[in-house]
């Protein structure tokens, strides 16, 4: 019986081409969705590079485009990490860059000359439409082409990636995600038709994602996590062998191409674990080999000698190879992804990252929204009919929520997880709801004894129903969904069928509405968020005025502005790392430290000279060849991301290196506040931070109550005064604030003496004693 009617007269060789024709018309459209919600920063804002990093990457792009591929592999960059240097070919990964400037010259090839940062913002929108046929193909093998559509339609607008991916964020996850879902695809399809094909094509697109991004050490443990525990579970196969060998094996040698990455993946911790299954497989197909030629008893004596001897010469081998250095042992990113505290007792330059935080539960439903809870339904469906890719999605689902909950930044990695299980199982709901079988319940059922029980009068008149059903087009459904028949899809009982289903149309189009309801939610939740959360470069910040029209805050631009018109091209800037790329790349200056933090000591060294009196600093500046000191302070406007609140992290960055000279308790008050009014402490009060973020800052309020809008405290109406530096530039929001290092005092006096007596301080002499006349 039919809840209702369809028609009849469609064959199903038109129903599977018209379905296919929808399907394509629809990943066109996800496409075109996906790429336009990631342009609200270039209508809002302009096209313009945001955040930190990407201003790096723009730049090493721009040197790639303009110089050459070779210029760019070698180029040291002696305008970084002064005097150190850099080597930039060395020590990146450089897929991002190499992708660009591939796009760049065959457009330029083609007679289309577009600037290569309109290449850098778009690419990462652009990377997002191939992101969503890859979540397509990826979960098509995992149900069908109905679930296929969801996924790509919920990876194409789901904050949670969106946040990575806007137009403007030219970062390495811009393309890695397109990567790691295509890597993926090609690994299940290589595990499900044992192809050495597909294990290649699997090998070539890791080959790529470790060119573009750290993250491939997530594809590097998941695939050999995956083929563990599918021979734990026995489903060891000549499919498996050949589809890991071929990817471990080209993937391995290709990975080793790319100059930092080098021979590390034989040489630490990160990477045993898949030459550890590699091994293993090859002892296992070697035992198959063996069991074919020997009789059972001998097979399990020689497999268990086997298998013991081969796990404590591995396992001797590893610790023998550790020790003597030759396989580097786990880093401190590794422990801190285990250890939420490692990093703050260990590594606080790490822990000082806000992406490195622990991941707030708010969060997750801002950037899921409704997948929140589809998510965990998706992995029960998908136990239901438990395939070898069924495994790998239900594994990454436990390793990708773990490690978002530990670290903000790999929410990115969790979400594509999360679209493909949630549109598994709305998929699974809406087929479900929109099938018009009802269940068989006309039909005689036959006990267990061989007995039978007869059907109801109400039941034979439903079988009445049933046999007239034709005319309505049953037929047709079923050569519809026998055709179509869940082609690669989720096998369903059929006998089970016949007996479980939904009664009625109203039931039906109650559950189909609500699931709409909550579909438009989702889209308009995305788009907000999008909109307004992760759409604003942070060198351009946006404010309401009064009357609800928005003001545009861009003192990041003013002060890199005025540095590179106001200031020699060699010029010194000390700031803190976090400023170190975008001063390189738009102001095109000289800067002590930057985003890449390689070398801790020499952040510290900063850390020491802002967290330290002035006149401790100023050696430090001096013998750094320091021309300027720039500070973010954001006490006038309220923009909580200033450098006083980041202070604290300078301390303890610099504490690791000089314990003796900088402990964090000075900083605090004696009940342990963290205080910058007239209750701070005096190293706070005395260290050059402080001074450089509040000088002359009590002056805007005209002899008034003097506060700092985003410590919410009141400071003394006499504001602390410099002797060292001199006040250069101020933007005009007070967010950036620029001072320039004076030179050594020509007649030799030390500075703080000279300044004082250039206001008419004299210095006060005690006075020679009188001598009394004694009389005789």
């Amino acid at each position: 019986m039919l809840a209702y009617s369809l028609p009849s007269d469609i064959s199903p060789s038109t129903f599977v081409n018209t379905a296919s024709l929808v399907r394509i018309v629809a990943l066109g459209l996800i496409s075109a969705a996906a790429i336009s919600s990631r342009l609200f920063a270039v209508v809002n804002f302009e096209s313009i590079i945001h955040e930190f990093d990407p201003w790096f990457n723009y730049r090493a792009t721009r040197v790639l485009a303009s110089k050459g591929f070779y210029e760019f592999w070698n180029w040291f960059d002696p305008t970084a990490w002064y005097p150190l240097g850099r080597v930039v070919g060395g020590t990146i990964y450089p897929g991002l860059m190499a992708t660009s400037g591939v796009i760049y010259n065959i457009l330029h090839a083609l007679n289309l000359p577009v600037d290569i940062r309109n290449i850098c913002v778009l690419l990462a929108p652009g990377f997002s439409a191939f992101t969503a046929w890859a979540t397509y193909m990826f979960t098509k093998e995992m149900k069908d082409e109905s679930a296929g559509l969801l996924a790509a339609a919920f990876i194409g607008i789901v904050p949670g990636y969106i946040s990575r991916s806007v137009a403007g964020s030219y970062d390495n996850e811009a393309i890695a995600i397109f990567l790691l879902m295509f890597t993926f695809y090609a690994w299940i399809k290589a595990l499900k038709t044992g192809s050495a094909l597909f294990g290649t094509i699997a090998a070539l697109f890791y080959f790529y994602m470790v060119a573009a991004w750290g993250g491939y050490a997530f594809i590097t443990n998941m695939i050999p996590l995956h083929a563990f525990v599918l021979l734990l579970m026995g489903r060891y196969t000549n499919r498996l062998y050949v589809a890991y060998c071929s990817w471990y094996a080209i993937g391995t040698l290709s990975s080793m191409q790319v100059p930092f990455v080098g021979f590390q993946p034989v040489r630490t911790s990160e990477h045993m674990a898949a030459l550890g299954i590699f091994g293993l497989l090859q002892i296992v197909a070697f035992a198959q080999l063996i069991r074919s030629h020997v009789t059972s008893k001998q097979f399990q004596d020689l497999l268990f000698v086997s298998v013991i001897s081969a796990a404590v010469l591995g396992m001797a081998a590893m610790v023998l190879l550790t020790y003597k250095g030759w396989i580097a042992p786990w880093t401190g990113r590794f422990y801190s992804l285990w250890d939420t505290g490692y990093a703050k007792k260990y590594i606080p330059i790490i822990a000082s990252v806000s992406e490195h935080q622990p991941t707030a539960w708010p969060s997750f439903f801002m950037d899921l929204h409704m997948l929140t809870f589809l998510f965990p339904f998706g992995v029960l469906v998908l136990f239901r009919t438990l395939r070898d890719e069924h495994v790998f999605v239900i594994i990454y689902a436990v390793m990708g929520t773990y490690f978002a909950g530990v670290m903000v930044r790999l929410m990115l990695t969790l979400t594509p997880c999360v679209c493909v299980a949630s549109a598994v199982g709305l998929s699974q709901l809406i087929d479900t709801f929109m099938d018009p079988r009802e269940p068989d319940v006309g039909e005689e059922e036959e006990k267990e004894d061989g007995s039978s029980t007869t059907a109801t009068p109400s039941k034979k008149a439903a079988k009445k129903e049933k046999n007239a059903a034709p005319v309505t087009g049953v037929g047709a459904i079923d050569d519809i969904v026998s055709t179509l028949s869940i082609a690669g899809g989720l096998e369903k009982d059929k006998s089970a069928k016949a007996k479980t289903g939904i009664f009625g149309l109203d039931t039906r189009m109650v559950v189909l509405f609500n699931t709409a309801a909550m579909l438009l939610f989702f889209v308009l939740h995305c788009t907000w968020v999008t909109s307004n959360a992760y759409s604003s470069p942070s060198v351009v910040l946006a404010s309401s005025n009064p009357d609800g029209s928005q003001h545009i805050i861009d003192d990041f631009r003013e002060a890199y502005y005025w540095l590179r018109m106001n200031t020699k091209e060699d010029a010194v800037v000390m700031s803190w790392w976090d400023y170190g790329y975008q001063i390189a790349g738009m102001a095109d200056r000289v800067t002590l430290v930057d985003n890449n933090t390689w070398n801790n000591t020499h952040i510290a060294t900063v850390g020491k000279a802002m967290s330290s009196p002035e006149e401790v600093a100023y050696p430090i500046l001096r013998k750094h060849d320091v021309d300027y000191v720039l500070v973010i302070f954001g006490g006038l406007i309220g923009y909580s991301g200033d450098d006083i609140n980041k202070f604290l992290w300078m301390v303890r960055i610099a504490q690791g290196v000089w314990p003796d000279e900088i402990q964090e308790p000075n900083y605090f008050t004696q009940q342990g506040e963290y205080r910058v009014d007239d209750q701070a402490s005096k190293a706070m009060k005395d260290s050059l931070m402080y001074k450089m973020s509040y000088y002359r800052f009590a002056e805007l309020f005209g002899g008034g109550q003097v506060v700092d809008r985003v410590r919410q405290q009141y400071l003394p109406k006499q504001g602390p005064t410099l002797d060292y530096l001199d006040e250069a530039f101020t933007s005009e929001n007070w967010i950036v604030r620029i001072f320039q290092v004076k030179k050594e005092d020509l007649l030799g006096r030390d500075l703080k003496s000279a300044n004082g007596f250039a206001q008419g301080k004299k210095r006060k002499r005690s006075k020679p004693p009188v001598k009394r006349r004694v009389l005789a």
